[in-house]
């Protein structure tokens, strides 16, 4: 695979505003990341049950892969001897690439954190790993992604004040340690990690500090980690007003198609999330008539496809009878098409927003798509 690199440097521009909601580009040396963004989730390396070159033609203009899963297996070291993450999994775009922290919290066991770093022992084999701020730098580099993120500690909600709170002040202090670790890399970023649990004052503080150490872009972290929609929405309306406008905002792990909708509506421009693949590998579809679920026995006759006026051709090819087939049967096919359908649709609803919000309209946009899902939703026939 060749390496279309360019002397293009990390730049965000904006294009057009519609309240809070943004649309522009991000401009990197592998290309540009058209805003409001979602990133398809390629944690191991692949976006699953999908080819690279599909994950492209549905408009994805950056993916996502994982520190803490790539550091296992294969091993950055080998990773950067055999010519980088993008050589590895062809993928010639930018790639972001997460610290691990919120993996740490999830999947490893015998956690042991510290202001040095976290101790912990792989969900895989059960052998101790280490990582420090400076190691997950470390270890991204090698990797060799487009926009690398600070390690963070991610606190599982709900938690009391002085647990969010202690997590957020090391958050913040691994956050000057990862900046002097990345350094100045030409074409590259690193991006800080709000963090500050459900409380809002804790949000803010955070925001202002990362701010101040002049980030190429700032994320919103620990959300979609148990806390209900309104949670997260009221975090993002506290933080939005103290990140800069004129630099990319992230809100890593979510979400729903109308998690999407609400959280752009707050000024976010990127997101990324297995919601997509996962739902597809289980049997469900979104669509723009809703979610389907394929396991249904009501589908078994139905001969129509999941939406005639999609582009993609999981969507307006294969009948839902078809589909349901597959599901029942645990074809693999059937997982392959439905992650196929989930990311076009999750691209269109992104290509979407940015063509409304050109256009003044993110607010009518938003309204439609959430009619037809309740229309079809109160009759399954118009689905």
């Amino acid at each position: 695979m060749s390496d279309p690199l360019t002397t293009e440097d990390f730049a965000f521009t904006l294009h057009a505003t519609d309240g809070q909601a943004r649309t522009g580009a991000i401009t990197m040396p592998r290309g540009i990341i058209r805003t409001p963004a979602f990133m398809p989730v390629g944690t191991a390396a692949t976006v699953k049950a999908m080819y690279p070159e599909q994950v492209r033609a549905l408009g994805a203009d950056v993916v996502l892969a994982n520190t803490y899963h790539l550091m296992l297996r294969p091993g950055a070291e080998r990773m950067a001897r055999l010519g980088g993450l993008h050589r590895f999994m062809g993928w010639d775009g930018p790639i972001l690439t997460d610290s691990g922290g919120f993996q740490v919290m999830s999947l490893a066991s015998l956690r042991k954190l510290d202001e040095q770093g976290v101790t912990f022992r792989s969900h895989i084999d059960g052998t101790a790993h280490h990582m420090s701020p400076e190691r997950s730098i470390a270890i991204q580099g090698l990797l060799g992604s487009d926009i690398q993120m600070q390690l963070d500690e991610c606190v599982r909600l709900p938690a009391d004040h002085a647990t969010i709170e202690r997590a957020m002040q090391l958050s913040l202090r691994w956050a000057e340690r990862c900046r002097a670790a990345f350094g100045d890399q030409p074409g590259k970023a690193l991006f800080g990690i709000v963090q500050g649990g459900d409380v809002a004052a804790l949000r803010v503080e955070s925001a202002r500090a990362l701010v101040d150490l002049d980030l190429k872009g700032y994320a919103v972290g620990g959300l979609a980690v148990g806390e209900p929609q309104a949670v997260m929405l009221a975090m993002l309306e506290a933080v939005e007003p103290h990140l800069p406008a004129g630099k990319p905002r992230y809100l890593m792990g979510v979400g729903t198609p109308d998690d999407l909708m609400r959280a752009v509506w707050r000024g976010i421009d990127m997101f990324d999330c297995v919601m997509p693949t996962r739902a597809g590998r289980h049997g469900l579809a979104y669509t723009r008539h809703g979610r389907i679920n394929l396991r249904n026995a009501r589908h078994a006759e139905d001969g129509r496809p999941l939406d005639e006026a999609s582009t993609c051709a999981a969507a307006n090819t294969y009948s839902r009878a078809y589909l349901h087939h597959l599901v029942r049967s645990g074809e693999i096919l059937g997982m392959m098409l439905l992650t196929w359908n989930n990311l076009a649709y999750y691209q269109d609803l992104m290509a979407g927003m940015r063509a409304a919000i050109r256009e003044g309209r993110l607010a009518e946009f938003c309204d439609a798509t959430r009619a037809a899902w309740a229309r079809a939703e109160r009759d399954p026939a118009l689905a």
